[in-house]
């Protein structure tokens, strides 16, 4: 069926895609999609881009922005690093890079890390029993970010509510005004707190990630407070949501494969491809916004400038094109680059941290601390979601 939208001409969806369908299990309806190319979906009001290839061209290709007119994000954070491209986006990233370089990681942050999972875990390992996402992978990213970010008094749940409400607003296609309150709530808050951690790190530097955008050069321009306060909430909501999630989706799909889990307990060297394919398989920040800033043609589809786009990266990581058995999840699948994080330029900043999170402390410490681990078969797991994606709730048991 051909599109009538004046700014590209290619296949169209016919309504078909339902935002409730693809909350529940995007992935057959992404394998769909791949098969169309680049499809317009009425539900989302923008092009649809399902394809490795394809994602890898607007991300690399220069008739792309990210720059796109009406951004959720934008109206939930301002302008953040990721709504700029070209000079604008190296100068807020170099601005906050340095707490979360690969070296800032393991010599400062990590036995930091350590220390909160196994306070946690100590916690409750005596029960034989837990949701893994409520009791662990929620308030162990939380606890993370507020340190790394430089929030002395911000507890777990006032972590978490502004992390959901900030990412539930940015995927907000369904104009739910509950939403957007809960997201102009949350943007309240964190500004009020971020206020008051600049007026400290300004007195008292020290290695959070406030503290470097405050005493940024910014390349000879130093960074505004709007600049800090929009930039704090894009790390508020990708540092906290991403890794909680690839650790829920990592522990589910070891527990679901028990021999696989097993393997990296017997061969702690196979963590590193193993996060990655955790990453690969389960995608946990799922989709990206584009706009085409120039005439060009994608996966056959002609596209104008002001088209808007969503790339799928967790379809992209499902590509039969590029991957043999896409759908199966296998820690021995050799390493290779994935697009969890994305792809180009804009490749998250905090990939370091969560490839900590996930595969180094919280994934090896449930398996080490609670002998037995296992999914509550009472209690089924519940995985939601398709902008971003991860267990709503992950019961297992152990033999406490």
């Amino acid at each position: 069926m051909s599109n009538a939208n004046p700014r590209g001409d290619g296949p169209h969806d016919g309504g078909s895609v339902s935002l409730a369908e693809l909350d529940r299990n995007p992935y057959p309806t992404y394998r769909r999609l791949r098969e169309q190319g680049v499809v317009w979906v009425e539900a989302l009001d923008r092009w649809v881009v399902t394809r490795w290839d394809d994602v890898v061209a607007v991300e690399t290709g220069s008739a792309f922005t990210a720059r796109e007119e009406g951004s959720l994000q934008t109206r939930v954070m301002g302008r953040t690093m990721l709504r700029h491209d070209g000079a604008e986006h190296k100068r807020l990233r170099r601005a906050a890079q340095d707490p979360l370089r690969p070296t800032a990681i393991d010599e400062h942050w990590a036995p930091l890390f350590r220390d909160i999972a196994l306070e946690l875990i100590d916690g409750f390992a005596e029960r034989g029993a837990a949701d893994l996402m409520g009791e662990f992978a929620g308030p162990f990213t939380a606890r993370c970010l507020a340190a790394l970010l430089g929030f002395e008094d911000a507890g777990d749940d006032q972590m978490q509510f502004w992390s959901q409400a900030l990412m539930d607003g940015t995927g907000n296609y369904a104009d739910d005004p509950e939403v957007w309150a809960r997201s102009e709530r949350a943007a309240r808050e964190i500004d009020a707190a971020v206020a008051t951690a600049v007026a400290r790190v300004r007195e008292t530097p020290d290695r959070s990630v406030i503290s470097a955008l405050a005493h940024a050069d910014g390349d000879g321009r130093p960074l505004d407070d709007d600049e800090i306060r929009a930039n704090v909430k894009l790390l508020i909501g990708g540092g906290l949501n991403e890794p909680r999630d690839g650790i829920g989706l990592g522990a589910w799909a070891l527990l679901a494969n028990p021999d696989q889990y097993a393997l990296l307990e017997r061969e702690p060297e196979r963590w590193p491809a193993a996060t990655e394919e955790i990453l690969r398989w389960g995608s946990p920040l799922a989709v990206f916004p584009r706009q085409v800033a120039e005439p060009t043609e994608l996966g056959g589809t002609r596209l104008e400038p002001g088209a808007r786009l969503a790339l799928v990266v967790a379809s992209a990581n499902r590509d039969e094109r590029h991957w043999e058995r896409p759908d199966v999840f296998d820690v021995t699948r050799p390493k290779t680059r994935n697009m969890a994080f994305g792809v180009g330029h804009h490749f998250c900043l905090g990939v370091w941290m969560a490839r900590l999170q996930i595969g180094r402390v919280a994934l090896p410490l449930l398996r080490e601390r609670l002998p037995g681990l296992r999914l509550d078969l009472d209690r089924p797991p519940e995985v939601r979601g398709w902008v971003f994606r991860g267990p709503i709730r992950l019961d297992a048991v152990w033999d406490a």
